[in-house]
């Protein structure tokens, strides 16, 4: 059975580093995409400091379709250019915003979120969703939150059936 760490670690690469181990143990020989996306999102929810939203949205038929997640109900569609998840998805490109309120379009499903980090996940060249992790503090992501779920994300990829 996984044993979910305490969050601490002496820096934020640090503790990227170490959700990178805990991801690829959690998962381990599991293949399965709604099980292995559960506990992802699962693990970012408890694992980040200063979240209050963390999971993935499916590209299914040309949009969005809400996937595993952790946090207040959220939008169950949406379409590829619309908010933040649709301009990663589209852009296939990691989207970082500040402040979600000076963000066009953006989709408001928690009203608590101030900011937002968007991490498209591709496999070999085919979009296959986003993950999304919100915020309610403004400026909570920066470039570390970038690099660090990145490569979570192409962890879930490599150990998934996708």
């Amino acid at each position: 059975m996984f044993e979910l760490r305490e969050a601490r670690a002496s820096s934020k690469s640090g503790l990227y580093a170490r959700l990178a181990e805990d991801l690829s143990a959690l998962l381990g020989a599991e293949r399965d995409p709604v099980a292995n996306g559960a506990n992802f999102a699962s693990l970012l929810y408890h694992a980040l400091p200063r979240v209050n939203w963390a999971g993935l949205y499916i590209y299914k038929e040309g949009e969005l379709v809400l996937g595993p997640f952790q946090g207040k109900p959220a939008c169950v569609r949406i379409r590829l250019g619309r908010g933040v998840c649709g301009t990663s998805a589209e852009k296939r490109e990691t989207v970082l915003v500040d402040d979600v309120a000076k963000f066009p379009g953006h989709i408001a499903c928690d009203a608590a979120s101030r900011s937002e980090i968007v991490v498209p996940i591709v496999k070999a060249g085919r979009l296959i969703g986003v993950l999304d992790v919100d915020s309610p503090e403004p400026a909570r992501f920066d470039a570390e939150d970038r690099v660090g779920l990145e490569r979570l994300a192409r962890i879930f990829v490599e150990q998934t059936e996708i």
